[in-house]
């Protein structure tokens, strides 16, 4: 793909935005950033892109702007249903996402992973696993790293471990994993993708390119990702935690096994007790990541070993601290319903759950009998919060809390020794923060500050 001379036009000054206009220009492209934010909101940045000679386009979208370009990359979190681009489609312009720019220069095999839980915590275990097994690896995509930040690093025998989002994958055209991983498909996005069959849709693309010289890796327990299977060209492989598979990885009496093919003997990779991970959910991310990591070429042992030591990602159902008695998780990731259904199982009881934030078309009654079984009160934040509260009311006791700070207040005062405090929010976090990573780290400050407090020490 020749890129010298041609004029690029990158919509969305996002961190993936941003490496990718300065990617392109360090190639020769004649490069434009548009973005609605105003300059001010873009102030730190702006510098940067002028020194590197990139013109920037600040408080919103010029139609010219669009026309003028040989082509355009989109930034995940710009739909591709914004006019400006649709307008620009009509002309016959190439748009494509950074994910599809990266793929056409990364060098190496692509290990790709997504699903709407737990891509964070497989593609970080993955890196974990394939490095130590001696395997050159790059590790970027979804996970914080724009993948165009790793080409230059990439060589013919790089693995480059990617985490992937629908709304990278919806604008790809010839990114080409040699494995690729769909860990579930539940509902999420509905308010981008409109319908639960388009996002599921858009996950798929992660194998449109794959070939019978590939592998996709399916998780058996999950209807709408076993589905995925009779629409890949690529060879399938399968991860279960109720039954054993006839290739793939499963859990039978307390062990992980893997068989490398229909007539292959199993091989008993780890017990799991093992795992260090929390949740059922954590188990079905080590499941999928074993099997990857063998089609990859890592040994069992090494497998193993890697699992043992590997530590909880960050706001991932990361645990906090114990008060008193009682025990603090983040699990701000926790972005969807389906996420927080799996954080709140992960506890037998006495859960003090803090919930909201940006509602994105999510049903919440999905989580009743969950709630009923576990969970002692509901601690509700941020714009969500009126439609949570009148979907759950009844069904365990609700405290409209607003802001996280309210909620973890309210919370500290109710949590008695052997109960549980869980941020688990069920909702995306722009409503009130700038990340699901900065809801995390404001929430651990915020649990930082109650400690010694007298109402946690019970006098």
């Amino acid at each position: 793909m020749e890129l010298k001379g041609k004029k690029v036009l990158v919509v969305g000054l996002g961190k993936s935005g941003l490496a990718a206009a300065l990617f392109l220009r360090h190639r020769g492209a004649q490069v434009t950033v548009s973005d609605i934010r105003s300059a001010e909101a873009l102030a730190k940045d702006i510098p940067a892109l002028l020194d590197a000679g990139i013109m920037v386009e600040a408080g919103g979208h010029g139609l010219l702007t669009f026309r003028r370009q040989d082509l355009i990359v989109v930034s995940p979190g710009v739909p591709l249903d914004t006019p400006e681009l649709v307008q620009a489609k009509s002309f016959g312009r190439s748009v494509i996402g950074e994910l599809e720019l990266a793929a056409r220069f990364l060098k190496g095999k692509i290990l790709a992973v997504t699903g709407s839980n737990g891509k964070t915590t497989t593609t970080s275990l993955l890196g974990e696993i394939l490095e130590q097994a001696g395997l050159p690896t790059l590790v970027g995509g979804n996970i914080g790293v724009p993948v165009v930040a790793l080409i230059e690093e990439s060589t013919d025998q790089t693995w480059s471990v990617l985490e992937v989002s629908s709304f990278q994958l919806e604008s790809t055209e010839q990114f080409h994993p040699t494995i690729a991983v769909i860990l579930n498909i539940t509902p999420d996005h509905l308010d981008r993708h409109g319908s639960f069959e388009n996002y599921a849709l858009a996950k798929e693309r992660i194998f449109a390119a794959q070939n019978d010289q590939d592998f996709v890796v399916l998780n058996a327990d999950n209807v709408r990702a076993a589905e995925s299977a009779s629409r890949s060209k690529a060879n399938v492989y399968w991860f279960s935690f109720e039954h054993p598979v006839e290739q793939g990885a499963w859990v039978e009496d307390g062990f992980v096994l893997y068989r490398s093919g229909k007539d292959a003997t199993p091989e008993t990779v780890m017990p799991l007790k093992g795992i260090p991970l929390k949740g059922e959910h954590n188990v079905e991310n080590v499941l999928a990541a074993v099997c990857a990591a063998r089609l990859a070429g890592a040994q069992a042992e090494t497998i193993r070993k890697a699992i043992e030591n590997f530590k909880a990602v960050e706001h991932r159902l990361e645990y906090v601290a114990t008060i008193n008695g009682v025990e603090i998780y983040n699990d701000s990731k926790a972005t969807n319903v389906d996420a927080t259904a799996k954080a709140i199982a992960s506890f037998a009881s006495g859960v003090h759950l803090i919930m909201g934030g940006k509602d994105k078309n999510s049903d919440y009654t999905q989580l009743t009998q969950l709630l009923r079984g576990h969970v002692k009160a509901v601690y509700t934040i941020g714009s969500a919060a009126a439609k949570i509260e009148s979907q759950l009311r009844g069904v365990v006791s609700i405290h409209s809390c607003e802001t996280l700070a309210k909620a973890v207040n309210a919370a500290a005062m109710a949590a008695r020794p052997g109960e549980v405090v869980l941020l688990a929010p069920a909702c995306s976090s722009f409503d009130q923060f700038e990340s699901y990573e900065h809801r995390g780290r404001v929430f651990k400050e915020l649990v930082n500050e109650w400690r010694g407090w007298k109402v946690w020490q019970n006098v």
